[in-house]
Protein backbone atom coordinates (compact mmCIF):
# COMPACT_ATOMS: atom_id res chain seq x y z
CA UNK A 1 0.00 0.00 0.00
CA UNK A 2 1.44 3.32 -1.05
CA UNK A 3 2.08 6.50 0.86
CA UNK A 4 0.76 10.00 0.28
CA UNK A 5 3.06 12.97 0.10
CA UNK A 6 3.22 15.10 3.21
CA UNK A 7 4.34 18.10 1.11
CA UNK A 8 0.80 18.31 -0.27
CA UNK A 9 -1.98 20.22 1.53
CA UNK A 10 -3.20 18.16 4.52
CA UNK A 11 -6.51 17.00 3.03
CA UNK A 12 -4.87 15.95 -0.24
CA UNK A 13 -2.10 14.14 1.65
CA UNK A 14 -4.63 12.33 3.85
CA UNK A 15 -6.58 11.22 0.78
CA UNK A 16 -3.31 10.02 -0.74
CA UNK A 17 -2.74 7.82 2.31
CA UNK A 18 -6.30 6.50 2.40
CA UNK A 19 -6.81 5.61 -1.27
CA UNK A 20 -4.35 2.67 -1.57
CA UNK A 21 -5.82 1.08 1.56
CA UNK A 22 -9.38 1.47 0.24
CA UNK A 23 -8.34 -0.02 -3.10
CA UNK A 24 -6.72 -3.00 -1.42
CA UNK A 25 -9.75 -3.45 0.84
CA UNK A 26 -11.99 -3.65 -2.23
CA UNK A 27 -9.69 -6.24 -3.78
CA UNK A 28 -9.81 -8.29 -0.58
CA UNK A 29 -13.60 -8.06 -0.24
CA UNK A 30 -15.04 -7.79 -3.76
CA UNK A 31 -18.73 -7.49 -4.51
CA UNK A 32 -20.67 -10.70 -4.91
CA UNK A 33 -24.06 -11.49 -6.39
CA UNK A 34 -25.79 -10.77 -9.68
CA UNK A 35 -25.44 -7.65 -11.76
CA UNK A 36 -22.52 -5.85 -13.35
CA UNK A 37 -20.08 -3.82 -11.23
CA UNK A 38 -21.06 -0.16 -10.75
CA UNK A 39 -19.46 2.54 -12.88
CA UNK A 40 -17.96 4.09 -9.75
CA UNK A 41 -15.85 1.54 -7.81
CA UNK A 42 -16.57 0.94 -4.15
CA UNK A 43 -13.16 2.29 -3.15
CA UNK A 44 -14.03 5.67 -4.70
CA UNK A 45 -17.26 5.84 -2.67
CA UNK A 46 -15.30 4.87 0.44
CA UNK A 47 -12.72 7.59 -0.23
CA UNK A 48 -15.48 10.20 -0.63
CA UNK A 49 -17.13 9.05 2.62
CA UNK A 50 -13.71 9.15 4.30
CA UNK A 51 -13.29 12.80 3.28
CA UNK A 52 -16.78 13.75 4.46
CA UNK A 53 -16.35 12.02 7.84
CA UNK A 54 -12.80 13.36 8.21
CA UNK A 55 -14.21 16.87 7.80
CA UNK A 56 -16.98 16.00 10.32
CA UNK A 57 -20.02 16.55 8.13
CA UNK A 58 -22.68 14.82 10.18
CA UNK A 59 -25.60 14.31 7.79
CA UNK A 60 -25.58 12.71 4.38
CA UNK A 61 -26.99 15.93 2.92
CA UNK A 62 -24.17 18.00 4.44
CA UNK A 63 -21.62 15.45 3.28
CA UNK A 64 -22.89 15.43 -0.27
CA UNK A 65 -22.95 19.25 -0.48
CA UNK A 66 -19.41 19.41 0.89
CA UNK A 67 -18.15 16.84 -1.60
CA UNK A 68 -19.89 18.52 -4.54
CA UNK A 69 -18.25 21.83 -3.64
CA UNK A 70 -14.83 20.11 -3.89
CA UNK A 71 -15.66 17.92 -6.83
CA UNK A 72 -12.80 19.14 -9.05
CA UNK A 73 -10.13 18.58 -6.40
CA UNK A 74 -11.52 15.18 -5.45
CA UNK A 75 -11.64 14.06 -9.08
CA UNK A 76 -7.98 15.01 -9.48
CA UNK A 77 -6.89 13.34 -6.24
CA UNK A 78 -8.83 10.14 -6.91
CA UNK A 79 -8.34 9.99 -10.65
CA UNK A 80 -12.10 9.43 -10.96
CA UNK A 81 -14.07 10.56 -14.00
CA UNK A 82 -17.51 9.99 -12.49
CA UNK A 83 -19.16 11.53 -9.44
CA UNK A 84 -22.06 9.74 -7.72
CA UNK A 85 -25.57 11.11 -7.90
CA UNK A 86 -27.11 12.02 -4.56
CA UNK A 87 -29.33 8.92 -4.52
CA UNK A 88 -26.36 6.66 -5.33
CA UNK A 89 -24.25 8.23 -2.58
CA UNK A 90 -27.03 7.75 -0.01
CA UNK A 91 -27.69 4.15 -1.02
CA UNK A 92 -24.09 3.02 -1.23
CA UNK A 93 -23.23 4.75 2.04
CA UNK A 94 -25.26 2.06 3.82
CA UNK A 95 -23.06 -0.70 2.35
CA UNK A 96 -19.65 0.93 2.70
CA UNK A 97 -19.09 -0.37 6.24
CA UNK A 98 -17.92 -3.72 4.83
CA UNK A 99 -15.06 -2.06 3.00
CA UNK A 100 -14.12 0.12 6.00
CA UNK A 101 -14.01 -2.89 8.31
CA UNK A 102 -11.48 -4.54 5.99
CA UNK A 103 -9.57 -1.27 5.52
CA UNK A 104 -9.14 -0.91 9.30
CA UNK A 105 -7.73 -4.42 9.48
CA UNK A 106 -5.34 -3.83 6.57
CA UNK A 107 -4.11 -0.49 7.85
CA UNK A 108 -3.55 -1.98 11.30
CA UNK A 109 -1.45 -4.75 9.75
CA UNK A 110 0.52 -2.17 7.78
CA UNK A 111 1.19 -0.11 10.91
CA UNK A 112 2.59 -3.22 12.60
CA UNK A 113 4.70 -4.11 9.55
CA UNK A 114 6.08 -0.55 9.39
CA UNK A 115 6.96 -0.54 13.08
CA UNK A 116 4.43 2.16 13.95
CA UNK A 117 2.33 -0.14 16.14
CA UNK A 118 3.71 -2.57 18.74
CA UNK A 119 1.38 -5.60 18.84
CA UNK A 120 2.80 -7.54 21.81
CA UNK A 121 -0.15 -6.49 23.99
CA UNK A 122 -3.60 -5.71 22.58
CA UNK A 123 -6.83 -4.72 24.30
CA UNK A 124 -10.43 -5.22 23.23
CA UNK A 125 -13.35 -3.18 24.49
CA UNK A 126 -16.90 -2.23 23.62
CA UNK A 127 -18.49 1.18 24.21
CA UNK A 128 -22.05 2.45 23.85
CA UNK A 129 -23.20 5.24 21.54
CA UNK A 130 -26.40 7.20 22.01
CA UNK A 131 -28.88 6.89 19.13
CA UNK A 132 -31.03 9.62 17.59
CA UNK A 133 -34.69 10.08 18.44
CA UNK A 134 -36.83 9.68 21.56
CA UNK A 135 -36.62 6.73 23.98
CA UNK A 136 -38.40 3.53 23.03
CA UNK A 137 -38.87 1.62 26.26
CA UNK A 138 -39.34 -2.08 26.84
CA UNK A 139 -43.10 -1.97 27.33
CA UNK A 140 -43.63 -0.01 24.13
CA UNK A 141 -41.36 -2.36 22.21
CA UNK A 142 -43.26 -5.37 23.53
CA UNK A 143 -46.54 -3.84 22.35
CA UNK A 144 -44.94 -2.75 19.04
CA UNK A 145 -45.79 0.88 19.83
CA UNK A 146 -43.20 2.92 17.95
CA UNK A 147 -42.88 6.55 19.15
CA UNK A 148 -42.76 9.24 16.48
CA UNK A 149 -39.20 9.96 15.37
CA UNK A 150 -37.64 6.90 16.98
CA UNK A 151 -34.83 5.03 15.26
CA UNK A 152 -36.22 1.46 15.16
CA UNK A 153 -32.74 -0.07 14.78
CA UNK A 154 -31.66 1.15 18.22
CA UNK A 155 -31.63 -1.18 21.23
CA UNK A 156 -30.85 -0.71 24.92
CA UNK A 157 -27.47 -1.56 26.40
CA UNK A 158 -25.92 -1.13 29.83
CA UNK A 159 -22.40 -0.40 31.01
CA UNK A 160 -20.94 0.69 34.34
CA UNK A 161 -19.57 3.83 32.67
CA UNK A 162 -22.64 4.92 30.70
CA UNK A 163 -25.55 3.31 32.54
CA UNK A 164 -28.49 2.45 30.28
CA UNK A 165 -28.15 3.76 26.71
CA UNK A 166 -30.53 3.41 23.77
CA UNK A 167 -28.52 3.27 20.60
CA UNK A 168 -25.54 1.45 19.17
CA UNK A 169 -22.12 0.16 20.18
CA UNK A 170 -18.71 -0.33 18.65
CA UNK A 171 -16.02 -2.81 19.59
CA UNK A 172 -12.37 -2.14 18.88
CA UNK A 173 -9.08 -3.98 19.30
CA UNK A 174 -6.11 -1.64 19.82
CA UNK A 175 -2.40 -2.07 20.51
CA UNK A 176 -1.69 -1.69 24.23
CA UNK A 177 2.04 -2.39 24.54
CA UNK A 178 3.76 -0.27 27.20
CA UNK A 179 5.63 2.59 25.52
CA UNK A 180 3.92 2.02 22.16
CA UNK A 181 1.23 4.00 20.39
CA UNK A 182 -2.45 3.10 20.51
CA UNK A 183 -3.40 1.81 17.05
CA UNK A 184 -6.79 0.33 16.13
CA UNK A 185 -6.33 -3.11 14.58
CA UNK A 186 -9.92 -4.31 14.13
CA UNK A 187 -13.39 -2.91 14.78
CA UNK A 188 -17.08 -3.58 14.35
CA UNK A 189 -20.35 -1.73 15.03
CA UNK A 190 -23.60 -3.22 16.26
CA UNK A 191 -26.65 -2.32 18.31
CA UNK A 192 -26.25 -1.42 21.99
CA UNK A 193 -27.57 -4.78 23.17
CA UNK A 194 -25.03 -6.81 21.17
CA UNK A 195 -23.12 -9.16 23.48
CA UNK A 196 -19.34 -9.23 23.58
CA UNK A 197 -19.66 -13.02 23.48
CA UNK A 198 -21.16 -12.66 19.98
CA UNK A 199 -18.97 -9.89 18.56
CA UNK A 200 -15.37 -10.63 19.53
CA UNK A 201 -14.86 -14.18 18.25
CA UNK A 202 -14.40 -13.19 14.60
CA UNK A 203 -11.64 -10.71 15.52
CA UNK A 204 -9.38 -13.31 17.15
CA UNK A 205 -8.30 -14.67 13.77
CA UNK A 206 -7.46 -11.10 12.66
CA UNK A 207 -4.86 -10.53 15.39
CA UNK A 208 -1.31 -9.92 14.08
CA UNK A 209 1.27 -12.68 14.55
CA UNK A 210 3.23 -10.63 17.10
CA UNK A 211 0.43 -10.56 19.68
CA UNK A 212 1.38 -12.24 22.98
CA UNK A 213 -1.27 -10.90 25.34
CA UNK A 214 -4.95 -10.10 24.72
CA UNK A 215 -6.56 -8.07 27.51
CA UNK A 216 -10.30 -7.74 28.05
CA UNK A 217 -12.75 -6.95 30.85
CA UNK A 218 -14.93 -9.58 32.51
CA UNK A 219 -17.66 -9.22 29.88
CA UNK A 220 -15.31 -11.24 27.62
CA UNK A 221 -14.99 -14.14 30.05
CA UNK A 222 -15.83 -16.81 27.47
CA UNK A 223 -13.94 -20.11 27.43
CA UNK A 224 -14.01 -20.27 23.62
CA UNK A 225 -12.09 -16.98 23.48
CA UNK A 226 -9.35 -18.24 25.79
CA UNK A 227 -9.12 -21.53 23.88
CA UNK A 228 -8.91 -19.83 20.47
CA UNK A 229 -6.27 -17.35 21.70
CA UNK A 230 -4.10 -19.73 23.74
CA UNK A 231 -4.40 -23.02 21.81
CA UNK A 232 -4.17 -24.14 18.19
CA UNK A 233 -6.51 -26.56 16.41
CA UNK A 234 -4.77 -29.52 18.05
CA UNK A 235 -4.99 -28.10 21.56
CA UNK A 236 -1.32 -27.14 21.69
CA UNK A 237 -0.34 -23.91 23.45
CA UNK A 238 0.33 -20.98 21.12
CA UNK A 239 2.31 -18.92 23.63
CA UNK A 240 -0.41 -16.25 23.76
CA UNK A 241 -2.21 -15.29 26.95
CA UNK A 242 -5.80 -14.16 27.46
CA UNK A 243 -5.77 -11.63 30.33
CA UNK A 244 -9.41 -11.37 31.29
CA UNK A 245 -10.85 -11.25 34.84
CA UNK A 246 -13.45 -13.86 35.68
CA UNK A 247 -17.14 -13.23 35.60
CA UNK A 248 -18.25 -15.40 38.57
CA UNK A 249 -21.48 -16.36 36.82
CA UNK A 250 -19.56 -17.96 33.96
CA UNK A 251 -17.67 -20.31 36.27
CA UNK A 252 -20.59 -21.41 38.40
CA UNK A 253 -21.06 -25.17 38.44
CA UNK A 254 -18.23 -25.93 36.01
CA UNK A 255 -17.06 -29.53 36.09
CA UNK A 256 -13.36 -30.44 36.12
CA UNK A 257 -12.02 -30.53 32.57
CA UNK A 258 -10.16 -28.47 29.93
CA UNK A 259 -12.33 -25.36 30.45
CA UNK A 260 -11.75 -25.37 34.20
CA UNK A 261 -8.00 -25.87 33.68
CA UNK A 262 -7.92 -22.91 31.30
CA UNK A 263 -9.81 -20.80 33.83
CA UNK A 264 -7.36 -21.71 36.59
CA UNK A 265 -4.41 -20.95 34.31
CA UNK A 266 -5.89 -17.53 33.55
CA UNK A 267 -6.57 -16.86 37.23
CA UNK A 268 -2.97 -17.63 38.16
CA UNK A 269 -1.57 -15.45 35.38
CA UNK A 270 -3.66 -12.42 36.37
CA UNK A 271 -2.65 -12.84 40.00
CA UNK A 272 1.04 -12.74 39.06
CA UNK A 273 3.28 -9.72 38.57
CA UNK A 274 3.41 -9.99 34.78
CA UNK A 275 -0.35 -10.44 34.48
CA UNK A 276 -1.09 -7.40 36.63
CA UNK A 277 1.35 -5.27 34.62
CA UNK A 278 -0.14 -6.37 31.29
CA UNK A 279 -3.71 -5.80 32.44
CA UNK A 280 -2.96 -2.28 33.70
CA UNK A 281 -2.30 -1.27 30.10
CA UNK A 282 -6.07 -1.36 29.42
CA UNK A 283 -6.69 1.72 31.52
CA UNK A 284 -3.98 3.59 29.61
CA UNK A 285 -4.95 2.53 26.08
CA UNK A 286 -8.31 1.16 24.97
CA UNK A 287 -10.35 2.92 27.66
CA UNK A 288 -8.94 6.38 26.83
CA UNK A 289 -9.19 5.55 23.11
CA UNK A 290 -12.98 5.92 23.24
CA UNK A 291 -12.57 9.43 24.61
CA UNK A 292 -9.94 10.30 22.01
CA UNK A 293 -12.13 9.10 19.14
CA UNK A 294 -15.10 11.06 20.48
CA UNK A 295 -12.99 14.19 20.90
CA UNK A 296 -11.85 13.89 17.29
CA UNK A 297 -15.14 12.85 15.63
CA UNK A 298 -17.92 13.43 18.16
CA UNK A 299 -19.18 9.85 18.01
CA UNK A 300 -20.64 9.51 21.52
CA UNK A 301 -23.95 10.25 19.78
CA UNK A 302 -24.29 8.69 16.35
CA UNK A 303 -24.77 10.86 13.29
CA UNK A 304 -27.48 8.90 11.50
CA UNK A 305 -30.51 6.68 11.88
CA UNK A 306 -30.21 3.01 10.96
CA UNK A 307 -27.63 0.38 11.85
CA UNK A 308 -25.88 0.19 8.48
CA UNK A 309 -25.60 3.99 8.18
CA UNK A 310 -23.97 4.18 11.60
CA UNK A 311 -21.74 1.21 10.89
CA UNK A 312 -20.34 3.16 7.96
CA UNK A 313 -19.99 6.40 9.92
CA UNK A 314 -18.24 4.94 12.98
CA UNK A 315 -15.95 2.61 11.04
CA UNK A 316 -15.05 5.45 8.67
CA UNK A 317 -14.14 7.55 11.73
CA UNK A 318 -11.89 4.78 13.11
CA UNK A 319 -10.27 4.39 9.69
CA UNK A 320 -9.77 8.17 9.52
CA UNK A 321 -8.18 8.04 12.98
CA UNK A 322 -5.66 5.51 11.66
CA UNK A 323 -4.88 7.68 8.63
CA UNK A 324 -4.36 10.71 10.87
CA UNK A 325 -1.94 8.72 13.06
CA UNK A 326 0.06 7.71 9.97
CA UNK A 327 0.08 11.26 8.59
CA UNK A 328 1.18 12.61 11.98
CA UNK A 329 4.03 10.08 12.05
CA UNK A 330 5.15 11.03 8.55
CA UNK A 331 5.25 14.66 9.66
CA UNK A 332 7.75 13.60 12.32
CA UNK A 333 5.36 13.69 15.29
CA UNK A 334 5.58 10.38 17.12
CA UNK A 335 2.47 10.83 19.24
CA UNK A 336 -1.30 10.57 18.92
CA UNK A 337 -2.04 14.31 18.90
CA UNK A 338 -4.28 14.51 15.81
CA UNK A 339 -6.85 17.13 16.80
CA UNK A 340 -4.75 19.97 15.40
CA UNK A 341 -4.61 18.25 12.00
CA UNK A 342 -8.39 17.87 11.96
CA UNK A 343 -8.91 21.50 12.92
CA UNK A 344 -6.69 22.59 10.02
CA UNK A 345 -8.79 20.88 7.34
Amino acid sequence: MGRGTTAAPPLQALVGLAVPVCQEAERRSPRTGPGRPPDIPDWVLAALIFVAVLCRKKTKAAQYRFLCARRADLAAWLGADHFPARSSYYERYRRAHRLFREAIRLQGQQAVADGLAAPEVVAVDKTLLEGLGPPWHKQGRRRAEVPAGVDPDTTWGYSFHHGWVQGYSYEVVVTATAGGGVWPLAASVDTASASEAATFGAKIGQLPPGVKYVTADSAYDVDDFQRDIEEDDRGRRTGRRFACPENPRNGTGQKPGPAQKRRERRRQFLAGRRGKKVYRQRSRTVEPFHEWLDRAFEVARVWHRGLDNNRTQVLAAIFAYQVLLRYNHEKGNHNGQIKAILDSL
